[in-house]
């Protein structure tokens, strides 16, 4: 028996274009008859994508989405770009349910995720469950415990059910994210993340919170998990191959460097960065060239200088903790020592001190 036809969808603009190559590529690889839905947010990215003419990645401009939902084109007008792009999460999965009849059902995935096995095991756990919808946990160690007020489940990678309870889930999910979606941590609310903390009650025995650590590994929880690297690029957490990594923050700070997002977290040791992040930048690098080959001069967009306190507190981080790696022939580099670990933990260390001081002030 064939495996069935499984669709997934994203979304991404000009600058998450390399990101969103390089998750493609994965996905075929692990599940060659895979399709992928992409909501493209600019012309550059739209324009590149359909070129590509691959009969499984399908692309819809932006404006289409717009069109057929009002009320979301309207809410551009009350929101940053960054808080619009957090109001498409629940929007742009339910047109596709809703104008896709054939889709049995759509698994979400963020841009900068990538994939090192199938994801066979997300959906044996969602049809042995009978549910109609999965989510992830961010499965914070102790010492990140208090990035919990962002959410207790992450939106990176969900999926949905072509059923009644999953169109439900979707309908709510927009509603309230049309009404309020900011960039702002309120006690019952965050961007479009926080919402998602309401489905247990909502769904009931019909939401798998899926238990795998394999599945969304990302910078906040691997030092969580015990992970293993092995013999031909395998790589195991918690005794299952790793399924999904997922990228968050790593971004290209030049020719050879890159900043690893994980600061705030705590630094992968140079062995298992190695056998993580340098198969990703191999496909990012690819992804970029693949578009440039296209739109010539294209290239990583630059990152934003910060200011103020924040410049000063990345300085002072980066300093000690070697939140940026040099790319070199034998891997990653931030000639740390194996210090770069510890960054989370002394961050939560500083965060309760001055808890306390303030407290006592």
């Amino acid at each position: 028996m064939s495996a069935p036809l499984e669709a997934y969808c994203t979304y991404f603009d000009r600058g998450f274009l390399p990101q969103g190559l390089a998750l493609w590529r994965s996905l075929v690889r692990h599940d060659d008859v895979a399709e992928l839905w992409v909501l493209a947010l600019d012309d550059c990215t739209a324009g590149v994508l359909a070129e590509l003419n691959e009969p499984r990645l399908h692309v819809v401009p932006l404006a289409a989405l717009e069109a057929a939902d009002p009320e979301l084109a309207r809410a551009k007008e009350n929101r940053t770009r960054v808080e619009y792009f957090f109001t498409l999460s629940p929007c742009w999965p339910r047109w596709l349910l809703a104008n896709r009849p054939g889709l049995e059902r759509l698994t979400y995935l963020d841009a900068d995720l990538f994939f090192f096995s199938g994801p066979e095991r997300i959906f044996a756990a969602m049809d042995e469950a009978e549910a109609s919808v999965v989510v992830t946990e961010h499965r914070f160690p102790e010492w990140l415990r208090h990035y919990e007020r962002h959410g207790r489940f992450n939106v990176g990678l969900m999926v949905f059910r072509h059923d009644r309870r999953g169109q439900a889930c979707l309908d709510d999910w927009r509603e309230r994210c049309l009404a309020w979606c900011y960039d702002r941590v309120e006690p019952d609310r965050y961007a479009d993340q926080k919402y998602l903390e309401r489905w247990p009650n909502l769904l009931g025995p019909a939401l798998l919170v899926l238990p795998d650590a394999g599945v969304n590994l990302a910078p906040w929880n691997w030092a969580g998990a015990q992970i293993r690297t092995q013999e031909a690029d395998e790589i195991s957490v918690n005794g299952q191959p790793l399924v999904v990594f997922h990228f968050a923050r790593f971004r290209a700070a030049g020719e050879r460097w890159w900043q690893s997002g994980q600061l705030d977290y705590g630094i992968m040791p140079v062995r298992l960065r190695n056998a993580i992040y340098r198969p990703y930048v191999t496909a990012l690098l690819a992804a970029r060239d693949e578009v440039a080959a296209r739109r010539p001069g294209f290239d990583f967009p630059p990152q934003a200088m910060r200011s103020g306190r924040e410049a000063w507190r990345q300085f002072a981080l980066r300093a000690v903790f070697g939140g940026d790696w040099l790319l070199l022939q034998t891997g990653f580099r931030n000639f740390r020592f194996g210090l770069g670990k510890f960054s989370g933990r002394a961050l939560d260390l500083l965060r309760r001190v001055i808890g306390r001081s303030t407290e006592h002030s």
